[in-house]
């Protein structure tokens, strides 16, 4: 009861700091996506200055696509503009920029809002965890393809991969009709969009410029929706005990980055604030933040801490912390 109450009371006081403001939004929009079609330009016509100035632009180029991302990921809460219309027209071309259908993520990613933190509502729009026990009962063989999932050389090597070749272009058992169509429409706006590229710029040009592009902004995408749930005493626990505000004040990280890097990923280190309420546009988590000192007290973690991570693999129930292969006894 009390966490009802306090989340109450939060949401109000958020309420005046959290709508969405068409000018804030416009002007995100332009200094987002304006810049990574320059820097991908740039890094085209480098190609025949030097290779490695091209692997240098694909650096912040990447960035922007994550920026990019953000505002695709607003639009899929409905929180980047006020009306539906405006955030599902913005979010289908930006998801087609970042590689994204917009229905099928907007539909997994609310599902992780709703479940996350809760052991037995895993499974969809999160990454794969098990208990200890939960492992302990696994066959060799399905240990070994557990230890290959979170083996950092997979999830971050292979992971970008995976996810833009095919999980993301192939439809969802569960999806209905309006998900399946949007897939559709994202795949063939893609492909023809690459066609041209690779038409028009040359086959090998385009793929070095875009693939990189898109595997870097892969990798740091996986990494940021990674630390941010997975830190050592975060917030799990069975259904029948789990409520939303302590997945959301204490199973979501304040992710404390450099501020050029906390612009680029449009602020979603305030990871706390984003599960709190998911309507809060981007550009507004930090001052919500700012203005209550009871959204302070929360798990924060910043870039050489948020290292460690790399070292958990299971969820311990009893100590109620995450742990490592090399923690499990026996």
């Amino acid at each position: 009861m009390k966490s009802l109450q306090e989340y109450t009371r939060w949401k109000k006081d958020m309420a005046p700091h959290g709508k969405s403001d068409l000018r804030k939004s416009v002007w995100q929009l332009v200094n987002s996506i304006v810049p990574f079609i320059l820097l991908w330009g740039l890094a085209y016509v480098s190609l025949s200055i030097s290779i490695w100035i091209t692997m240098a632009l694909t650096i912040p180029a990447a960035g922007f696509m994550i920026r990019i991302f953000i505002i695709f990921h607003d639009c899929c809460h409905l929180s980047f503009f006020d009306g539906k219309k405006a955030n599902t027209i913005i979010g289908t071309i930006t998801g087609i920029l970042t590689f994204f259908p917009y229905e099928q993520w907007k539909n997994e990613h609310s599902i992780h809002h709703a479940t996350s933190g809760n052991l037995g509502c895993r499974g969809t729009g999160d990454i794969w965890t098990l208990t200890t026990k939960e492992y302990a009962a696994l066959s060799p063989w399905k240990r070994l393809g557990y230890r290959l999932y979170r083996n950092p050389f997979v999830m971050f090597g292979l992971g970008p991969v995976f996810i833009f070749l095919i999980v993301y272009r192939l439809n969802r058992k569960s999806a209905r009709r309006k998900e399946h169509m949007n897939t559709y429409l994202t795949n063939a706006t893609l492909a023809g969009l690459m066609g041209l590229l690779c038409w028009s710029l040359g086959l090998k040009e385009v793929l070095l410029v875009e693939g990189t592009i898109l595997y870097l902004s892969g990798v740091a995408g996986i990494w940021l929706f990674y630390v941010q749930h997975q830190f050592e005493d975060t917030y799990y626990e069975r259904a029948h005990e789990w409520d939303f505000v302590s997945a959301a004040m204490r199973g979501s990280s304040y992710y404390k980055l450099p501020k050029i890097l906390q612009w680029m990923t449009g602020n979603i280190g305030f990871h706390h604030i984003h599960h709190l309420d998911p309507q809060v546009s981007n550009y507004n988590l930090q001052q919500i933040h700012e203005s209550n000192a009871a959204l302070h007290d929360v798990p924060t973690i910043g870039l050489r801490l948020s290292l460690q991570a790399l070292r958990y693999r299971l969820w311990d129930e009893s100590s109620k912390r995450f742990v490592g292969f090399r923690d499990l006894k026996g």
